[in-house]
């Protein structure tokens, strides 16, 4: 297989998801942040394309106010910038909605993204599902992502199975999903990372639950 022309897309790693109410509860969120800042040390030794991402809401919302504390990018982060990082502030959940992220990486030949950042149940989510019909193959870093507790109407859920849950969803079909580790030995053996498909999923859901 040809070798992936990979980059790596950090999202939303803001104070919100450090001091504010959406404070990442899974994996714990200095362990995700540790790998994150792996991930750029290594994309910026590999000469990948990096994108930051900054979510940005109107001056009445409770979060995310362009200028504020929570809106920041966690220090950490902005330290391990430079001037060559492509910055993009955002108002979905996807990074490419009303972006020009898509067309800057078809203009740099990227096929690949890999996903970093917040939250793995929005804009994680949202980014790796609309990757499919712009053309990209994606990945996420399951020790370099993270989720919240969730509770309405509709139930509850913890953040460790709302994340486990939704990286089994997304290897079924959308990404692939691996650890900070194994993606590092991916780039540096210029491989893909290995992804199931729906089918597969499928059936060896079906064994696991009759077994």
């Amino acid at each position: 297989m040809p070798t992936p022309r990979r980059a790596l897309i950090v999202v939303d790693v803001q104070q919100e998801y450090f001091d504010g109410p959406l404070q990442i509860q899974y994996p714990p969120r200095e362990e995700s942040l540790a790998n994150i800042l792996s991930a750029v040390k290594v994309a910026r030794a590999n000469d990948l394309p990096v994108v930051v991402v900054q979510h940005r809401m109107p001056e009445a919302a409770p979060v995310f106010v362009e200028g504020t504390p929570g809106w920041s990018l966690h220090p950490a982060l902005e330290d391990h910038l430079d001037p060559e990082t492509k910055r993009i502030h955002k108002q979905y959940a996807s990074v490419f909605a009303g972006t020009d992220t898509a067309d800057w990486l078809h203009a740099k030949d990227i096929d690949t993204i890999t996903i970093v950042g917040y939250m793995t149940n929005n804009c994680d989510l949202g980014t790796a599902v609309e990757a499919e019909a712009l053309g990209f193959a994606a990945e996420i870093l399951s020790d370099a992502s993270g989720a919240i507790h969730l509770a309405n109407e509709a139930g509850q859920v913890s953040a460790q199975s709302l994340h486990e849950t939704l990286m089994i969803l997304l290897h079924s079909n959308f990404a692939a999903v691996a650890t900070t580790s194994a993606w590092v030995d991916a780039v540096d053996s210029g491989t893909s990372l290995p992804k199931s498909n729906l089918v597969v999923s499928a059936i060896q859901g079906r064994e696991a639950a009759l077994s």
